[in-house]
């Protein structure tokens, strides 16, 4: 049981289990049960019943709703690697003490905020029993989404993680993301010309080179900006984003909105959630409706105020053909089905809205003029570094402080590092029911004591699906006489 390692448990590929058989929506692996009641014992209180509410067999997580004598509580396994999920665990516990609405997380009898089990991080915490959904049938319900989603990018700024966590930042990005979906757009291009006999790649054909286009103009766009000097002032200036944020994790309760599911914050230009928001909004409605976007921006500006060099990068960031990007791009996965029965009404519904989208945006680009231009540019810092540091030729990095910041300048040392040599990596992949004795066998290898230059070594990773289980450094040799030869993984 404690080395059970949690892994997903559906094929993607066939949405059947990894054993070819049919799962039901809220099955579990029983071993990874066990490991929740484990988790519990980990808490001072009595559960006396828990219900599944999600399973994520595709990425190995779960949710519960716990019955317990401190009330109603969720239990939640983190599907990220453990480093990950400290960032959002410690960013989430950050956002409760400047007074956001979230869930506060609940301490184990060790202090701790998490435990961890099955090689994932597992967190306990208020459940808010009064949320109910903001409604869609009016602007209001739109509102109150973006005032509270405003709030909150409010709280998160000044964040800062802890050095042990893995840092997650999309600030510097947006010029990479942008390329790296142009990129993928020429790929749309090549399928369909592979395909081009099945139904709606001929049409696929005449419209990609207009989105491109699109892309091309944005991309322009954003490097004209002043997005590189925004990126300088630093990630925890910008605070968090949600990255996943909805009409679903964003509720309303006591207080104002009430904002659930943090595992997939990073630093980013917050306002990108508001973006996702109104695109994903004017999609499902059919059309770019100007007066909905409008207000859903304005609300969001009074939960957390936009410079006119944001709300620039926001209007950007709604002209590009995201939509297009999104609901296209899963022809890659499997093209004759998607071919033949999807595209057709995904293309549909694109085109009936770009009319209407270049509309929007053209009235929204006159509306720059109505917010407030800002000064992000660095001031001079002064920085008095002690002694002891130096002469340890420390590495010492700066963050300075900036004119609308607080007047403070962080200072972060880091003992100076001797470059490694890159061992060789071999990537071993294994299915569910060798995955134990695989581990097994990682364990029982003897461990290299030799320092020995003389000594070739080489990193064996061992790969369950597409998910990293578990490492192990060995001699050449070790590796020879005890595996077959594997592919060599790529840097």
């Amino acid at each position: 049981m404690v080395d059970y390692v949690i892994v997903p448990w559906i094929d993607t590929a066939t949405g059947l289990g990894l054993d070819g058989k049919v799962i039901s929506e809220f099955y579990i692996p029983p071993e990874m049960d066990r490991l929740a009641e484990l988790c519990l014992k980990q808490y001072d209180m009595v559960v006396r019943d828990k219900t599944m509410i999600t399973s994520k067999s595709d990425k190995g997580g779960a949710i519960w709703k716990l019955n317990t004598n401190h009330g109603t509580r969720s239990l939640k396994v983190l599907h990220r690697t453990p480093k990950r999920s400290l960032f959002s665990v410690e960013a989430q516990q950050y956002l409760v003490s400047q007074g956001a609405r979230i869930p506060q997380l609940i301490r184990n009898k060790k202090g701790e905020l998490y435990c961890e089990f099955g090689g994932k991080v597992w967190i306990v915490s208020d459940w808010i029993d009064s949320l109910v959904p903001a409604t869609k049938i009016d602007l209001s319900g739109a509102k109150a989404l973006c005032f509270g989603l405003g709030e909150f990018h409010h709280h998160s700024k000044k964040y800062a993680p802890p050095s042990e966590a893995a840092f997650s930042s999309r600030v510097a990005k947006w010029p990479k993301h942008y390329a790296k979906m142009k990129t993928k757009m020429a790929w749309f291009r090549e399928i369909a010309t592979i395909y081009r006999d099945l139904p709606n790649a001929p049409r696929l054909l005449e419209l990609v080179g207009r989105f491109e286009k699109q892309a091309d103009e944005q991309l322009k766009l954003l490097q004209a900006s002043d997005y590189d000097v925004m990126v300088r002032m630093g990630d925890s200036f910008w605070g968090l984003a949600h990255q996943d944020f909805g009409w679903s994790n964003g509720q309303l309760g006591d207080g104002g909105l009430w904002i659930i599911d943090l595992d997939g914050v990073a630093f980013d230009f917050p306002f990108r959630d508001l973006r996702k928001l109104i695109s994903s909004t004017m999609d499902d409605m059919g059309v770019w409706d100007l007066q909905w976007i409008r207000g859903m921006i304005q609300a969001y500006h009074q939960g957390n105020p936009l410079s006119q060099q944001m709300y620039e990068l926001l209007v950007i960031d709604l002209a590009f053909p995201n939509e297009f990007y999104k609901h296209v791009k899963e022809m890659v996965f499997d093209p004759v089905p998607f071919f033949t029965r999807e595209l057709g009404p995904i293309l549909d519904r694109i085109m009936l809205t770009e009319q209407s989208k270049w509309i929007a945006i053209a009235e929204l680009r006159k509306d720059m003029t109505n917010y407030k231009r800002e000064n992000y540019e660095p001031t001079e810092t002064e920085l008095v570094v002690d002694p002891a540091q130096t002469e340890r030729k420390s590495k010492v990095h700066v963050v300075p402080a900036y004119k609308e910041n607080v007047a403070q300048t962080a200072l972060v040392v880091s003992p100076k590092k001797r470059s490694k040599k890159k061992l060789p990596v071999f990537k071993i992949k294994v299915k569910q029911r060798e995955l134990k004795p695989m581990i097994k066998l990682l364990k029982e290898l003897p461990v290299i004591k030799s320092k020995s230059k003389a000594v070739s070594k080489v990193r064996v990773k061992l790969y369950q699906g597409s998910s990293l289980v578990t490492s192990k450094t060995m001699s050449k040799k070790q590796y020879q006489q005890t595996f077959k030869p594997a592919k060599k993984e790529s840097r």
